[in-house]
C-alpha cells in the first residue's frame, strides 16, 4: 500500500544551518551568531559564517532538489537577514533572496513550505530582553506580515515556531543552545508564555494578510514514547508517558506547548507541577494561543520505550548495551513514526505532516567518489515503512520532510554530524548525492508504495 493521493515529499533545512553570507548584504546577527563567537559553546569553535554558502548557492540546491523528485522544500528564513535589527527598517536585500529562491522553487515545480522561527532570533531583539519581553509577540507579529505581504503570492503553506521546547529549553534554561542562558523555571515558563502568544499573533496576521489561501500549522517536539508491546495496557502507560511532563527534564514535552495552541488551555499536569512558577494569563491569553490551524507539524527522531506496572503506571524500559543509536546517540526507534502521529493525532485532531526525521551518521567519501550510506537507507526504509503502517491505520499523515537535505552546521555540533542526502565537502563547498539520495528519490516516485530494504534492487 501507499500513501494518501496527495501526499507531499519533501526534504527540509534552516536558514542558519544551510544559508552562510552572515556578513553581507545587510543582515544583522542572530544571537547563534553572537552563541558561535563564544568561546567553548560549539564543537571546535565551528561558525554559521560560511555554512553551506546556500545564499549564493540556492539555485544549484533548487536544482537538487528537483532532479530527486520531491515535491515540497520546507526552509526558514532569517529574521535579522529581512530586519537587521529585529523591527524598524528592512532590508530589501534579504527580501530578494527569498524571492529569488521562492521563484526558483517554483520554476521547477517544488511547493515551498516556509517556517518563520528557527531559533535565530536577531541580536538586537535579544538585548531588548527576547522572548521575555512582553513586546515579543508583536515583534514577531509585525516580522510575520513583512514576510506574507512579500511572499504569500507564491507561497500557501506556513509553519510559525519550530520547537520551542528546544530553543526555549536548551537555550534559556540548560544554556547549551543559543542565547545560552542558565534562567530560572519561572523566567523560562514566562519567556514560553510569551512565544506561543507569538504563535498566535502570527496565526492571526498570516490569515489576516495571505494574497492565497493559507495552510498554517507549527512544529513542536516532546517527550515521545511507544509501547514495550502491544497490549492495551503498554499503549495507554505510552501515551500517557508521551503527554505527561518529567520533573526533571520539565522543558522537554509536548502537552506544555501544544496543549495552549491546539486545546486552548494549560495541561494540569503541568500546573501542578510547575505551581507558583506559572505565569499569570488571562482568558484572552489563551484565546490568542489558541488559534485555528490546518496542520500539526511533527518533528520525530526517536522515542523511549515504556512498559505498564501493576498500577497501569508507565515505567521505562531500558535498551540493552549496544543498542543501536545514531551520531547523535539517540535511539533508533522505527515505531515512533507510527505512535507518534497516531497518539498526537487523537489528542489533537489535526493531520499530521512529518516535519523533520532523519539519521546523524558518520558519512564519508569512499574510494570510489560516491557516499554510501547504507545505514540511513536502513534506518529510512524502518521509519518510513512505520509511517505508512500509521497511514494505513487511518492517521491523517499529510506530507513527510526528510532531514536535511544538506549535511549542514548542525547547532552546537557545529560540522561534527551528518544529517543530510547530499555530502558536504566543506573546503569546496562540492555536493555529492549520497547512495540515499537516489534510494529516497525511487520513494517518492512509488508514492511510498515501494520502500525497499534491499539496497541493491534500488541503486
Amino acid at each position: 500500500m501507499s500513501f494518501q493521493e496527495n501526499f507531499t515529499w519533501g526534504v527540509a533545512s534552516a536558514a542558519f544551518q544551510i544559508e552562510g553570507a552572515s556578513n553581507i548584504d545587510g543582515r544583522g546577527p542572530s544571537i547563534w551568531d553572537d552563541f558561535c563567537n563564544t568561546p567553548g559553546k560549539v564543537f571546535e569553535g565551528h561558525t554559521g559564517e560560511i555554512a553551506c554558502d546556500s545564499y549564493h548557492r540556492y539555485q544549484e540546491d533548487v536544482d537538487l532538489i528537483a532532479q530527486l523528485g520531491a515535491q515540497g522544500y520546507r526552509f526558514s528564513i532569517s529574521w535579522s537577514r529581512l530586519f537587521p535589527d529585529g523591527v524598524g527598517e528592512p532590508n530589501e536585500a534579504g527580501f530578494a533572496y527569498y524571492d529569488r529562491l521562492i521563484d526558483a522553487l517554483q520554476a521547477a515545480g517544488i511547493e515551498p513550505w516556509i517556517t518563520l522561527y528557527h531559533w535565530d532570533l536577531p541580536s538586537a531583539l535579544y538585548k531588548q530582553g527576547g522572548w521575555l519581553n512582553p513586546e515579543s509577540p508583536e515583534w514577531f507579529a509585525k516580522y510575520t506580515e513583512a514576510v506574507v505581504k512579500r511572499f504569500s503570492d507564491r507561497v500557501q503553506n506556513w509553519f510559525t515556531l519550530n520547537e520551542p521546547a528546544i530553543f526555549l529549553g536548551l537555550g534559556m534554561n540548560e544554556g547549551t543552545h543559543a542565547p545560552g542562558d542558565q534562567l530560572p523555571r519561572k523566567d523560562v515558563l514566562l519567556a514560553t508564555h510569551h512565544a506561543l502568544l507569538a504563535h498566535g499573533r502570527s496565526v492571526q496576521v498570516i490569515r489576516e494578510h495571505a494574497k492565497t489561501p493559507p495552510t498554517i500549522g507549527f512544529a513542536p517536539v516532546g517527550c515521545l514514547n511507544t509501547p514495550a508491546t502491544d497490549s492495551a495496557e503498554d499503549i495507554e502507560a505510552a501515551r500517557r508517558a508521551t503527554f505527561g511532563i518529567d520533573p526533571d527534564g520539565w522543558t522537554y514535552n509536548y502537552s506544555w506547548y501544544c496543549d495552549p495552541v491546539l486545546l486552548g488551555e494549560y495541561p494540569e499536569v503541568g500546573l501542578k507541577l510547575f505551581g507558583d512558577d506559572v505565569p499569570k494569563w488571562t482568558d484572552a491569553d489563551m484565546e490568542l494561543m489558541h488559534q485555528p490551524l490546518d496542520l500539526f507539524g511533527v518533528n520525530i527522531y526517536s522515542a523511549g520505550v515504556v512498559r505498564a506496572d501493576e498500577q497501569g503506571d508507565p515505567v521505562p524500559v531500558a535498551n540493552p548495551r549496544g543498542f543501536p543509536t545514531t551520531m547523535f546517540r539517540w535511539t533508533i526507534n522505527p515505531s515512533s513514526l507510527y505512535w507518534g502521529p497516531k497518539f498526537l493525532q487523537e489528542r489533537y485532531n489535526l493531520p499530521v505532516v512529518i516535519t523533520e526525521n532523519g539519521l546523524a551518521s558518520m558519512d564519508w567519501i569512499h574510494q570510489d567518489g560516491k557516499v554510501h550510506d547504507y545505514n540511513r537507507i536502513d534506518f529510512l526504509s524502518r521509519y518510513l515503512s512505520e509511517l505508512r503502517r500509521a497511514s494505513n491505520d487511518g492517521v491523517d499523515v499529510r506530507g513527510y520532510f526528510q532531514w536535511s537535505i544538506l549535511d549542514n552546521f548542525e547547532w552546537a555540533e557545529g560540522y561534527a554530524l551528518r544529517f543530510g542526502l547530499i555530502y558536504l565537502d566543506y573546503t569546496n563547498m562540492r555536493r555529492i548525492p549520497k547512495e540515499s539520495y537516489f534510494w529516497y528519490s525511487k520513494v517518492i516516485e512509488s508514492n511510498g508504495s515501494i520502500i525497499p530494504r534491499d539496497v541493491a534492487t534500488v541503486l
